[in-house]
This record gives structure tokens, sequence and C-alpha cells, in this order.
């Protein structure tokens, strides 16, 4: 049952998303940082003076205080995760998938079936 278990964890999906899930917390952490000392800050330059600290900017209903400024900071971390996430890892992956693939088709060699045909290719020219 260990052996079992151990020879589940050693696989390389298992490895591969533990290692994304880590870098993914890692790197949501850079990107929150990023624009709630950056972004909004400037979103905050343009705005009226009442809402000059986007995050705590909110408006208020009988009472209850409705936070748009955290919820604008947490619409643009999702979006620049995201458009990150996709230029830096998704992309250069796909290229590196494209470049690898076509690599592979020039140099791949012959099945057994096509080694055949040509041996019988030969056979048959002679």
């Amino acid at each position: 049952m260990l052996n079992g278990f151990k020879k589940f964890i050693m696989q390389g999906n298992v490895v591969d998303l533990a290692v994304g899930i880590v870098i993914g917390a890692a790197f949501g952490k850079i990107v929150d940082v990023f624009v709630k000392g950056l972004v909004t800050p400037l979103i905050g330059v343009i705005m009226p003076d009442s809402a000059k600290d986007i995050a705590t900017a909110h408006f208020t209903i009988n009472g209850s205080a409705f936070m748009w400024g955290a919820v604008l900071n947490e619409i643009i971390t999702f979006v620049a995760t995201a458009a990150a996430v996709y230029f830096f890892i998704v992309v250069p992956m796909n290229t590196m998938k494209d470049r690898r693939a076509a690599g592979q088709d020039a140099d791949a060699e012959p099945t057994n079936d096509e080694k055949v045909l040509a041996l019988l290719e030969r056979i048959a020219a002679k």
C-alpha cells in the first residue's frame, strides 16, 4: 500500500502540480503587492480627492458600506495575474512545445511499418 502511494506521489504530474501551486501562490503575492502598491495609487491620482486611496474607496447605503475599491483591486489583481501567467508561462511553453514537435517530426525514427515498406521497396527495385 505504501509503495503504491509512493509511486503515485513520485509521478511527474503530481510533482508538477505541487510545484505549480507553490510558485503560483508566490507569484500571486507579487502581483497583489504590485497592484496595491503601484497600480491602484496611479488610479487614485486621476480620481477625485475623495477616492485617493482606491483600496478603501466605498459608498454607503443605509449604513452598509460597499467597498468598491477593494473589489476593483481584486479584479485588477486577477487580470494582471492571468495576463502574466499567459504571457510569461503559457505562450513560452506552447512555443517550446511547437518547436519540440517540429523538431521531432524531422528527426523521428521511422516506425516498423515504414521500415518494412522501405525494405520492400528496395527489394522490388532490384
